[in-house]
């Protein structure tokens, strides 16, 4: 088997190692990109889609980690004296896909992919300034729902957003850790079951109510 053929199959290798990570970045952090994919399109039920995928996350993230540790690892080695004597290797310019540039494009996106639960919540909108609406009302009222499916922060953000849609909400405070959303409200305007209702339609489900 010549150089060159050798060097066609470790590319065709690199390629399937260098997807594979990918694919493990992206499955890391779905969980958290589509209640922001649902906030984009209206499609709010879909947002719980892959919260299924939270507790594989450690494992995915470990192997997007091994496999670009794997690649960098043949991108910098030191060639071999074969490899150092053929003058194939002086006269041929790496393809793109086979550069270190390539390799650095991925390895910023896969980091991009991973920690995106850690600013997920930018994506959606402020409540600051919702909270003086109904301030001065004598029938405020404050309820906390346990939910099932909220596995970061653009979760718990994907709840704020759509119960502060619903008229007479003063203030949605959502704990994607404690799995439950506190909801300060004027009952002559809405109700607990409107509230719950809005919750449920995000996909994630309420569980109880206190």
């Amino acid at each position: 088997m010549t150089t060159q053929e050798n060097s066609n199959i470790e590319s065709n290798n690199n390629k399937k190692l260098l997807g594979a990570g990918l694919v493990s970045a992206i499955a890391a952090s779905i969980c958290c990109i589509t209640p922001v994919l649902a906030l984009v399109s209206g499609a709010s039920g879909i947002a719980s889609t892959f919260s299924w995928l939270d507790p594989l996350r450690p494992y995915l993230i470990a192997v997007t980690i091994l496999v670009l540790a794997f690649a960098w690892y043949q991108k910098l080695k030191p060639r071999t004296e074969e490899e150092i004597a053929c003058a194939c290797e002086e006269d041929e310019k790496p393809n793109f896909w086979q550069s270190k540039k390539f390799l650095g494009i991925v390895t910023v996106f896969v980091v991009v992919m991973m920690a995106f639960p850690l600013y997920a919540e930018m994506f959606y909108p402020s409540q600051d300034q919702k909270q003086n609406i109904v301030m001065e009302s004598d029938n405020l009222e404050t309820a906390t729902f346990e939910i099932k499916g909220m596995t970061c922060n653009g979760c718990a953000s994907h709840v704020e957003n759509d119960v502060n849609k619903l008229n007479g909400i003063v203030e949605v405070d959502a704990r994607y850790e404690d799995a439950d959303a506190t909801v300060r409200y004027d009952q002559s305007k809405v109700t607990s079951e409107e509230i719950k209702a809005a919750i449920n339609g995000t996909g994630y489900k309420v569980i109880s109510q206190k």
